[in-house]
């Protein structure tokens, strides 16, 4: 790549931006992704964008350390001491590696665990609990019950839903979901499981046993209510998960 010309005179191919795009962050060279940053070169066409990271780089090599390691330190008035780096670059080379140690410093608090139906009851009330319509929604748990999120597979009408297994599954595996828990509403609140809610469950349980993603329970809820379907019917002993 020639450090002389202009970000707009590359090939796309050679651009920063587009092969972070099509490669990933991960893939590009420390000189690109300072290039990124800069967005723009040194000035009177001396440098690309590209070459002007290059050289910041080849400057910080005069410290005698790694220039990543300069960098985590570094001060916005030794960043400018390099030509062509003034206020606006280096504030944002150094908004980066800020942004970059927060990043690694991060740690995610601790999920809610869906433990019990009354759990899980709770985490979809506000979805389906007073819902003039029927919507079949899905919990979705990670290895420990800890909640990853909650889908709406299916709204159907007053009366009924469509809620096919492939739509639920999808769901399932598109979020790396370890667990999962079903659910859906009876805006009449009488949340009796029918004898169809009984055999859609046992389908989704043959589902759940063939992918190994274990189906925890299906709920329904309604004006306040909800029932187990685990708790009142034989069908997890019939349809065994391993969980």
């Amino acid at each position: 790549m020639a450090y002389h010309l202009r970000i707009a005179d590359l090939l796309p191919s050679e651009r920063p931006r587009e092969r972070l795009l099509e490669y990933g962050a991960k893939n590009l060279a420390l000189a690109e992704l300072i290039a990124i940053l800069l967005a723009t070169g040194q000035g009177k066409g001396k440098l690309s964008a590209v070459g002007l990271g290059q050289y910041i780089l080849q400057e910080l090599s005069k410290y005698q350390r790694d220039p990543l390691d300069v960098l985590r330190d570094i001060h916005p008035q030794e960043l400018m001491q390099i030509p062509g780096i003034g206020p606006a670059k280096a504030t944002t080379i150094l908004a980066a590696i800020e942004l970059g140690k927060r990043t690694f410093q991060f740690c995610p608090k601790q999920r809610t665990a869906i433990e019990s139906p009354e759990d899980a009851a709770a985490a979809l009330a506000h979805e389906l609990m007073w819902q003039k319509q029927e919507r079949f929604a899905v919990i979705l748990l990670d290895a420990k019950n800890g909640l990853i999120g909650t889908e709406v597979v299916t709204i159907g009408t007053a009366t009924e839903t469509l809620a096919p297994p492939a739509e639920i599954f999808r769901e399932t595996i598109r979020h790396n979901a370890i667990k999962f828990i079903v659910a859906h509403n009876h805006p009449s609140g009488n949340v009796e499981p029918s004898e169809e809610d009984k055999i859609l469950t046992g389908r989704l349980l043959q589902g759940a046993q063939l992918l190994n993603i274990p189906l925890l329970d299906h709920l329904i809820l309604g004006c306040g209510n909800h029932c187990s379907l685990r708790e009142v019917t034989n069908l997890w002993t019939t349809y065994p998960q391993n969980e």
